[in-house]
């Protein structure tokens, strides 16, 4: 457990090293803008530089940001997830003062793309692991569970708003190529884990009672369990039928593969869930 924690803790560092590496070295000087709360701080940053003459770091403000953020999230999201997206905030804020903002290629396209595919790649790779990368993660999740609705609709609202504040203040081009680094962000986030919002997991097992048991002490998720028959053994199992959230997905592997590494999984994408789907303590 502790070889595992500090693994993902790693994960969180280079995820978040990787979102200065592309901040610092491709966005920024080509005045294109990340997703969430860094594209955020990113837009503050300038309009205070060069509207008001106070010159405040990117990363400063997006640590600022995410501080009521991460109190929100600790008391309406949950303690783990908060503590890894803390860590995240923190790192992602010293590596801003670390890497120096720099211009590697003059060609905005490239910046745009690279920037994007970097800086997913961290996100990607803490999503898989369970992990969050703060900001917008969290107020998403927290918006979601009162309403639920889709968590991508909040990232459209605040991405969206940044493209248009950025193409009025600025310049319409370079807000535009900032669709182009959400774009690619997306498809790579999606490539390493998944962008869907929700996800149905069919569990075949033979060893249903203890994986609902599992399941239940670790996620606050209803389940719905159904005879099923091995065509080629003939043996009898039990498909355990879910609907999760993203960030649920690698603790739902880690339950699996504890109590039934014989288990068959299905994950499909789910366009949209009627009635109750997050059952309060």
């Amino acid at each position: 457990m502790f070889l595992f924690e500090f693994k993902r803790i790693m994960v969180v560092i280079i995820g978040s090293l990787l979102n200065a590496v592309a901040l610092n070295l491709f966005l920024m000087e080509a005045n294109v803008y990340a997703s969430g709360f860094t594209g955020a701080a990113q837009l503050m940053s300038n309009v205070l530089r060069d509207f008001a003459g106070i010159s405040i770091s990117t990363g400063i403000i997006f640590f600022i940001l995410n501080v009521p953020v991460i109190i929100l999230g600790w008391y309406k999201v949950g303690k783990g997830f908060t503590i890894y997206s803390l860590i995240s905030v923190v790192f992602t804020t010293m590596f801003l003062g670390i890497v120096p903002i720099m211009q590697v290629s003059p060609d905005i396209l490239l910046n745009a793309v690279f920037g994007g595919v970097i800086a997913a790649v961290g996100v990607g790779m803490s999503l898989k692991l369970g992990a969050s990368t703060g900001g917008m993660d969290i107020v998403a999740m927290v918006l979601s569970r009162i309403k639920d609705r889709p968590i991508g609709t909040y990232f459209f609202i605040l991405n969206g708003t940044i493209i248009t504040l950025a193409g009025l203040i600025y310049d319409w081009e370079k807000a535009l190529y900032t669709i182009v680094t959400l774009y690619v962000s997306t498809r790579v986030i999606d490539a390493i884990h998944t962008r869907y919002e929700k996800v149905t997991a069919m569990i075949i097992t033979t060893r249903a009672e203890e994986l609902e048991q599992a399941i239940h002490s670790k996620m606050v998720r209803g389940i719905t369990t159904v005879p099923a028959r091995g065509a080629f053994t003939k043996e009898d199992k039990n498909m355990l039928i879910m609907v999760i959230s993203r960030y649920e997905l690698y603790d739902l592997e880690r339950i699996i593969k504890e109590v039934d590494p014989n288990a068959f999984t299905n994950l499909v994408q789910t366009t949209g869930v009627f009635g109750l789907f997050r059952k309060d303590d």
